[in-house]
């Protein structure tokens, strides 16, 4: 898989049309790509710690702040999970 990029959940928020929407982030936050899945889609997937990215897949992130809390999470989240477990 040298040609994809491991990303890290970095954040997930449910929206009043009945989605999930969840963030992956590279390690330094610099990058990120973003998924929306209906909440019923969450029964039959399981949402893990990393997913593998195609570089072109993902976006800049251009929020300092959010570039920072990115990578802090994204460092939680590879310490505390394996990457293909659920989270």
């Amino acid at each position: 898989m040298a040609d994809t990029e491991r990303c890290w959940l970095v954040e997930r928020t449910y929206t009043d049309r009945d989605l999930v929407v969840v963030v992956y982030a590279t390690p330094d936050g610099e990058r990120h790509i973003r998924k929306e899945l209906a909440g019923s889609m969450l029964e039959r997937t399981t949402v893990t710690a990393a997913i593998e990215a195609e570089p072109d897949d993902l976006e800049p992130v251009t929020d300092p702040e959010t570039r920072e809390r990115y990578a802090m999470e994204a460092e939680r989240v590879r310490e505390a999970h394996d990457p293909n477990g659920p989270v």
